[in-house]
């Protein structure tokens, strides 16, 4: 399924960010998170909707009822994969470390081993949870 709805997205002008299942409120909600150049409009993801809608009819992302959003990953966005971060390079960040451990700082550089937070490397395997963050 991704690799169908990361072309459809592309052929949209855009770029899939990542994809999550949530319940809330009692109705399960399959979020599609996507990008653009300039910025995800309410246009773009209205667009993007109406061409998976009827993919996703035909085969669900899910099991039973849902709704689909489709969606920014909004400016503070949880960073999972080595293309997260390397996207992010520039970006203050905190992360969370399975020793327990939080760090937080800028993204100095990132490769698919890991990242470098102000002058420290972090694999990816030692991260638990990854966020960017903006102070306002």
């Amino acid at each position: 399924m991704n690799e169908n709805i990361e072309k459809i997205i592309q052929e949209c002008g855009a770029k899939l960010y990542d994809f999550e299942s949530a319940m809330e409120n009692g109705h399960r909600i399959f979020r599609v998170y996507i990008t653009c150049e300039g910025g995800v409009t309410l246009e773009k993801c209205e667009e993007i909707s109406k061409i998976i809608s009827p993919v996703f009819d035909l085969n669900p992302p899910v099991s039973g009822k849902y709704f689909l959003e489709i969606s920014s990953p909004g400016i503070e966005r949880t960073l999972k994969s080595p293309k997260h971060f390397k996207a992010s390079i520039g970006e203050k960040i905190k992360i969370k470390l399975n020793s327990g451990e939080n760090l937080q700082g800028i993204i100095k550089t990132a490769n698919d081993e890991g990242v470098e937070i102000d002058g420290q490397f972090v694999s990816y395997s030692d991260i638990n949870k990854a966020k960017t963050y903006f102070e306002w």
